[in-house]
């Protein structure tokens, strides 16, 4: 069947800006035209129904675009998928909610969201949505604050930090996809579930690869810095916190 943009948004429920994004960003194929007129199919509203279905599962549209390049083929990388899906926790809190339970401004919860560092917690409908690990979180930076480090500066690192992360991390995921999700189909041998189980094994071992050179490097940058400053007596008290942290962390 063929439809005007405003039947596809009537039969899906999907607003205009999100159709014409998704559009924008790869996720949907453009539509034909006649004359001025787009002109939608029926696998238009299939893909549509399948992208809002994986995002409103929690996944991230660079994920989605992922598992769908190449073509609709959700039951080829139907393991991948639910391997993903086990480390998305499902969003449950919005951000008036979230400003109540950690005890701040609404509006302050509003600056971090209009930084453009919570993009990833976004949903189909544009509203901001978090989830318990979220919430864990956003309790441990108010430990920063509460040590009297001021929030816009604190603000502008995370900002700095985000797009440096998002280049590594969608340079990480082209890696996995070259190397490991499509390597076997390369080869004649796809297997699915083989992807996935290397998905479970590889991203807790990257998270803790990342986590230990970030803390290595903050400590050993930090210490560099007293014995440049001459504070020796304050040099002592933080290389016997830094042996004190190293050895927790070696038990762990």
């Amino acid at each position: 069947m063929r439809y005007e943009l405003a039947e596809v948004v009537r039969v899906t429920g999907i607003p205009v800006d999100t159709i014409r994004y998704y559009q924008s960003v790869g996720l949907l194929d453009p539509p034909a035209h006649e004359g001025r007129l787009a002109i939608y199919d029926d696998s238009h509203l299939d893909r549509l129904r399948l992208v809002r279905s994986m995002s409103a599962k929690g996944l991230p549209l660079k994920v989605i675009a992922m598992l769908l390049a190449g073509g609709e083929r959700p039951e080829s990388d139907q393991a991948l998928l639910l391997a993903l899906e086990k480390e998305t926790t499902a969003p449950r809190y919005g951000g008036a909610e979230l400003a109540q339970m950690l005890g701040v401004p609404r509006a302050l919860v509003a600056l971090v969201e209009h930084s453009g560092v919570a993009e990833a917690f976004r949903q189909e409908d544009g509203s901001m949505r978090y989830s318990e690990a979220d919430l864990q979180s956003a309790r441990g930076a108010l430990k920063l604050l509460k040590h009297g480090m001021p929030a816009r500066k604190l603000l502008g690192l995370a900002i700095r930090h985000d797009r440096a992360i998002r280049k590594t991390i969608d340079e990480a995921i082209d890696l996995f996809n070259d190397y490991v999700r499509r390597h076997g189909a390369r080869r004649g041998e796809a297997d699915p579930e083989a992807v996935a189980d290397a998905f479970k094994e590889l991203l807790p071992a990257v998270t803790a690869l990342v986590a230990h050179h970030f803390q290595r490097v903050l400590i050993a940058r930090a210490l560099r810095r007293l014995k440049q400053s001459g504070e020796h007596q304050t040099l002592e008290v933080a290389n016997r916190a830094a042996s004190e942290l190293r050895f927790r962390l070696r038990l762990q």
